[in-house]
């Protein structure tokens, strides 16, 4: 989700948009084989798939506690979707930025690259925005949080990995202490849903801006850069890469974990707090490492085939995310019919057919599980056609 929700192609893209021409192969020497790293295609996809059904429950009060977001200091499977997207933007950079310049893409080319493919994912998620809206916006809104993340990550890739961990855990203790010591309303080192600094930053500076949100891009850059410090082993083939994955990922979820239960700090979605953001990135990386063991590293015969439904989504992950939003809000919920007797949206309409023969649960299940594999089976139809999209 450089800075795509789709996934890298080592040799020619990266994630969803193009790096630029790969260079002419040499007569005597055939075309170099494209890779792709089936489990980070095959994480990604798992995330969208995730934000398809936690986006489009309509279980009601059968709706399970993973499936809604936590009150404030809790944690859910669905606070964990946006953080992964992050995580798999910075797990594909090793690759992009290599594929560049295997192509020659260097300097001030690159950076102007990274740049422009930055605003074009900003301005798509300003205009995704806007359509839910129903007003023109260029506030912050999920596109637009990772074009920047993944923007100013960038910007670090081609560091050493220790580097990039040491450049994401300063700017996590760095927000750890602006959090913990800035002086707001509700009293310094107050963190609460509705009592703390970056609340008091939105309301006083940025809401009237239209940038609520904007510090944010603080912790999800620090998380973007674990991602690629993770992926790097990967990238380069280190044949330790398992073990400095498993030691990645178990450190990582330990001082999320330790952070949020010593009391200094909670889990947050809404404020992107440093325990949060570690957490989710061990959880990703422990993923990534499962996926990558059944895949890539050749030890489980047929491996890859298990995740080839999950690369279907991850591989396409922009269209993903944004095709069904438009879809959900100009036909799903703006179009009305009368199949049920009354005139209500197309949305509706399906959700009590459902109901009508499935009963409550079972149609509220029928309709959010129909929806994730239409979208699902639309994605094929593209990845059969060759159709993915690219900024």
């Amino acid at each position: 989700m450089a800075t795509e929700l789709a996934g890298p192609e080592v040799q020619v893209h990266a994630q969803a948009s193009e790096v630029g021409p790969a260079a002419p192969a040499s007569p005597a020497q055939p075309p170099a084989r494209r890779f792709r790293l089936t489990a980070l295609d095959a994480w990604r996809g798992l995330t969208v798939l995730l934000m398809l059904l936690v986006n489009n429950v309509a279980l009601g009060d059968f709706t399970p506690a993973q499936l809604v977001h936590a009150p404030f200091g809790g944690l859910t499977l669905t606070d964990l979707v946006f953080p992964w997207f992050l995580f798999c933007a910075g797990a594909a950079l090793p690759f992009s930025l290599a594929a560049m310049q295997k192509a020659g893409v260097t300097g001030r080319l690159r950076f102007r690259r990274l740049l422009t493919r930055a605003a074009r994912l900003y301005l798509l998620g300003a205009f995704v925005t806007s359509v839910t809206q129903h007003a023109p916006t260029l506030g912050l809104g999920v596109l637009q949080l990772i074009a920047l993340a993944t923007f100013f990550a960038a910007l670090c890739g081609r560091l050493r990995g220790r580097w990039q961990l040491l450049v994401a855990g300063a700017l996590l203790l760095g927000y750890a202490l602006f959090l913990t010591v800035t002086p707001h309303p509700g009293g310094i080192g107050v963190v609460g849903e509705t009592a703390n600094p970056v609340q008091a930053l939105n309301d006083a500076w940025l809401s009237p801006w239209g940038l609520r949100g904007l510090l944010s891009v603080v912790p999800a850059t620090a998380l973007v850069l674990l991602g690629a410090a993770v992926a790097r082993p990967l990238q380069q083939k280190d044949p330790g890469a398992p073990w400095k994955l498993l030691g990645l990922g178990l450190l990582f979820g330990a001082l999320g974990y330790g952070w949020a239960a010593s009391g200094q700090l909670p889990f947050s979605k809404a404020l992107w707090t440093p325990p949060y953001v570690l957490y989710s990135a061990g959880l990703g990386t422990l993923g990534i490492l499962a996926f990558w063991l059944l895949a890539d590293s050749g030890r489980v015969p047929g491996g890859a085939a298990l995740l080839a439904p999950l690369t279907i989504p991850g591989r396409n992950a922009l269209a993903g995310y944004v095709l069904p939003i438009l879809i959900k809000v100009w036909i799903l919920l703006d179009w009305q019919v009368t199949w049920t007797g009354k005139t209500e949206s197309v949305a509706a309409s399906l959700l009590e057919l459902a109901r009508a023969s499935f009963g409550p649960a079972g149609g509220g299940w029928a309709y959010t599980l129909s929806y994730v594999l239409a979208v699902w089976l639309g994605l094929a139809w593209m990845a059969r056609r060759g159709m993915i999209w690219k900024l």
